[in-house]
């Protein structure tokens, strides 16, 4: 099979996956929990699930009364809750969508939504704030068999799986390293790391396979941090370090893993996102973008569509796919319904918790090379 003929299968093929699951005999219910004030209902968790002809919300739950009531508005009048085990309880919803973004709750709702015997849940990135916390979610997901979807959203998108078909024929040639940058905006260094470089890395790692090692400088206004520079950081996210961060993996395939984030230097040639770079071309992956993927090859950028190089995009609806959550949304619904894991699963999410500790765990351990999978299981930095 020519490659343009394999990979306009491909894109078909991937089509029908993500469409899988309309033809439940009732639309799952969807209870949906926020927390105004702290996290919100992240980036549309909430309203999405009114768009999905097999789901429809039943009830939400948020502690902020305010919130709760333009939350309960919003989403068409259901039934609301201040407190969110008596919405699991009472309610008993087939899916649970934890939407803050801020994680400091994430578990234990993560872990209330599955002992009140929900089918499914997605959750806001990041996914919780420790690997001890991460591990639990693993062992009771899978003992539950519940399936946990991550709101990774550009994982899902259908030109992925293009780009591993291309990287794997050689496209950009001999793929020798991985770049994953966050914004570098205000969020710079540790909180940019937690926040954003979970994105890239649940990209980067389908090429580079796990990450079996991490060292990272970190500084602060240019100069090395130390341990007084240790603080709170926002979002939930627990104890950060570093307004710069410069992080090395070393990975099972032997291809390196990079990762790199200063304050308040948002770059255009340095995207927010992770970059494939080849011995003949780079595969850039821009986060929330459409295209998601460009190839720059000879001097000549082309994007890269689910059709493959250069070729007009043929879902109609790719910017719900993959920045409208409908991607996530609709794969989760076929793990359900097939009894397999979501592709961005729990222990993906785990996954982008270890990559990310595992800097703080090398500034711990004074700017040396750590071992993952990291043998303590709780924050680094405590």
């Amino acid at each position: 099979m020519k490659r343009r003929d394999f990979l306009a299968t491909s894109a078909l093929a991937l089509s029908a996956v993500l469409l899988r699951g309309q033809t439940a005999e009732r639309p799952l219910a969807v209870g949906v929990i926020g927390h105004t004030g702290q996290g919100n209902y992240g980036h549309g968790e909430d309203a999405v699930w009114l768009k999905i002809p097999q789901t429809r919300i039943i009830a939400v739950a948020d502690a902020d009364p305010k919130g709760l009531a333009e939350a309960a508005k919003r989403l068409g009048g259901v039934k609301a809750y201040g407190d969110y085990r008596t919405m699991l309880a009472e309610a008993k919803p087939d899916i649970a969508a934890i939407c803050p973004r801020h994680i400091h709750e994430h578990r234990d709702m993560i872990v209330a939504a599955i002992e009140a015997g929900v089918k499914g849940i997605y959750v806001e990135k990041p996914f919780v704030r420790t690997l001890a916390e991460a591990d639990e979610i693993v062992k009771l997901c899978a003992d539950k068999g519940v399936r946990l979807a991550s709101a990774h959203r550009n994982r899902y998108h259908p030109v992925v799986d293009v780009v591993k078909q291309l990287v794997a024929s050689v496209e950009i040639g001999e793929l020798k390293e991985v770049r994953v940058r966050g914004k570098q905006d205000q969020r710079g260094g540790g909180l940019d790391l937690w926040v954003l470089g979970g994105h890239g890395f649940n990209l980067a790692t389908l090429f580079t396979g796990p990450a079996t090692s991490c060292e990272a400088t970190i500084l602060v206004e240019g100069r090395p941090a130390t341990k007084a520079d240790i603080h709170p950081g926002d979002e939930g996210v627990g104890l950060i370090v570093g307004d710069e961060i410069h992080a090395r993996y070393e990975t099972k395939s032997g291809i390196p893993l990079y990762f790199d984030s200063k304050k308040g230097t948002p770059a255009k040639g340095t995207p927010f996102g992770a970059r494939l770079i080849g011995t003949k071309g780079v595969i850039s992956l821009q986060i929330d973008e459409e295209p998601l993927a460009i190839l720059e090859r000879d001097g000549i950028k082309s994007p890269i569509t689910s059709a493959g190089i250069g070729l007009p995009e043929p879902i109609k609806d790719i910017k719900l796919v993959n920045g409208g959550h409908h991607g996530a949304i609709r794969d989760l619904l076929a793990s359900i319904a097939d009894k397999r894991e979501p592709l961005c699963g729990p222990a993906a999410g785990r996954e982008t918790v270890e990559l990310t500790l595992g800097v703080f765990a090398s500034f711990a351990a004074g700017g040396k090379k750590v071992m993952l999978p990291l043998a303590d299981r709780h924050h680094p930095l405590k």
